[in-house]
């Protein structure tokens, strides 16, 4: 990898925010790191149901390759696991990165790309049922990490396998500086966010929310 890195994180409509803002602030403070923020039109994108709208650097037609490539998540995953346009850019940036990295719903179009296949990956809970129809084999699991290639569980996991992934590239006190600037301490209130520790009643108030 070089010593400036290209970081590419693909964005959406219907993105979720915190599946890319989350990495983004992670990883943007890797030394020399040079990031692209890309979206499929090279427009800006409308996530939160139109309630937040980020802008890009380019569009998937302007770069042809990165070192690292990430793919948050959102409801508009599920659009774009089948848009050729994308899969096909997803999987040539993905053939020459030294990373491709995914967060929620965001392996779905890495699913969809054809490199799962085979492979345990993780996802958002509500879409491992989704995740199975690409060849990928879903796991009950925050992070699954392979030879250049890492899927995170659903939105705040992103923050974990940001953090691993700025390991892997710089090294554990890099990562770890990284996490004490951005003062990532999680103290949850509650130990109900994955769905094996949620109740019932707390897994369908979840859908609604």
């Amino acid at each position: 990898m070089r010593e400036a890195p290209v970081i590419a994180f693909l964005i959406f409509d219907g993105l979720t925010p915190l599946d890319f803002v989350g990495p983004f602030e992670v990883l943007s403070r890797l030394p020399g790191a040079h990031t692209r923020v890309v979206s499929p039109t090279g427009m800006a994108i409308s996530a939160s149901g139109d309630k937040l709208g980020i802008a890009v650097d380019c569009g998937i037609a302007d770069l042809d390759a990165a070192d690292i490539l990430v793919v948050p998540g959102g409801p508009g995953a599920r659009i774009l696991m089948h848009d050729a346009a994308t899969t096909d850019w997803v999987r040539k940036i993905a053939a020459t990165a030294a990373w491709t990295a995914s967060v929620c719903t965001g392996s779905l179009i890495l699913g969809g790309a054809g490199l799962l296949g085979g492979c345990e990956a993780t996802t958002h809970w509500s879409a491992r049922d989704l995740l199975a129809t690409t060849g990928a084999i879903p796991v009950a699991r925050r992070i699954v990490e392979h030879p250049r290639l890492i899927t995170a569980a659903g939105v705040s996991s992103g923050i974990d396998m940001a953090l691993l992934l700025a390991a892997r590239v710089a090294g554990e006190d890099i990562a770890k500086a990284i996490q004490l600037r951005i003062e990532y301490d999680p103290q949850p209130p509650f130990d109900s966010g994955s769905l094996e520790k949620a109740s019932a009643e707390i897994r369908a108030l979840a859908a609604s929310v």
